[in-house]
């Protein structure tokens, strides 16, 4: 019996972790998969898509910089894709309809809760960020009913249109939208949606954001500790995590619904951890 294939598709893809990641998913769960990555050319993504699905694909994963053009293509969005405004997953449905769905934020909130024990009911949360990345964690973080969610971005306009883009979503979530600079008192959960990780920078916030028992999550993921956590724990933050579970999580959910299983995550996330 062939195994079915699956692939993550981006530009730059080489150093992607994901057919490493859905290789040990297939391993532990027993299913047939072969998952490659695809380095796609800038200007002519859909090409790749429609000829990895010819070819008998089953489903792929998007990265930067296609996301938002995954989610348009697609004839068919979930309700969590639909809100993001970008997809990391596609696949046709049982009435051959190319669908779109993003599991970005469930991988966030999965690692946060279960894997962290963070609780996310009742918290005063701050996002740093207003791009893509911070657009598709949103609403499942606030369906775990936070107190508060504010949104600190470089250009405040950025962060308005997504507190207002999310405003039905909010329920008793009190949210707002300011700059960088403007948030001075502490919270107890902070999440880096930036990547200023990634050069080494860091969105320029004060340090009273920080109190002893703030919990600090940087989306971006590094074997060291990010620029951005190292920063917090200088601050006196209690904990600080990188996005490493967030990247075995969004893929664990992406192979449960593609197959029906969800694999366990936590045997991944250590092996990784000490690849």
């Amino acid at each position: 019996m062939s195994n079915d294939l699956y692939a993550v598709v981006g530009n730059p893809i080489s150093h992607s972790k994901s057919p490493r990641i859905h290789s040990l998913f297939a391993s532990q769960t027993g299913e047939a998969v072969e998952y490659t990555a695809i380095q796609a050319p800038i200007d002519d993504f859909e090409r790749t898509v429609r000829q990895f699905f010819e070819r008998g694909g089953k489903g792929l994963n998007v990265t930067v910089p296609f996301k938002e053009q995954a989610w348009k293509l697609a004839a068919r969005r979930t309700a969590r894709a639909e809100k993001a405004g970008a997809s990391n997953t596609l696949y046709f449905s049982e009435d051959g309809v190319l669908t779109a769905d993003n599991t970005d934020g469930q991988g966030l909130v999965q690692d946060l809760t279960s894997n962290h024990g963070v609780t996310l009911n009742g918290a005063r949360i701050l996002i740093l960020g207003a791009g893509g990345a911070v657009r598709g964690v949103i609403a499942p973080i606030l369906a775990r009913g936070p107190a508060a969610l504010t949104i600190a971005n470089r250009t405040v306009s950025k962060a308005e249109a997504l507190v207002s883009l999310f405003a039905d979503d909010a329920g008793n979530t009190e949210m707002a939208a300011c700059g960088f600079e403007q948030p001075d008192q502490p919270f107890d959960v902070i999440i880096n949606g930036t990547s200023a990780s990634l050069q080494g920078d860091l969105p320029p916030v004060s340090a009273n954001v920080i109190g002893e028992n703030t919990v600090i999550y940087d989306m971006m993921y590094s074997l060291q500790t990010t620029t951005f956590n190292q920063w917090a724990l200088d601050h006196g933050a209690s904990r600080a995590y990188d996005g490493l579970g967030m990247l075995v999580e969004q893929a664990a959910e992406s192979f449960r619904v593609w197959r029906g299983i969800a694999p366990e995550t936590s045997p991944v996330i250590d092996e990784l951890r000490n690849d």
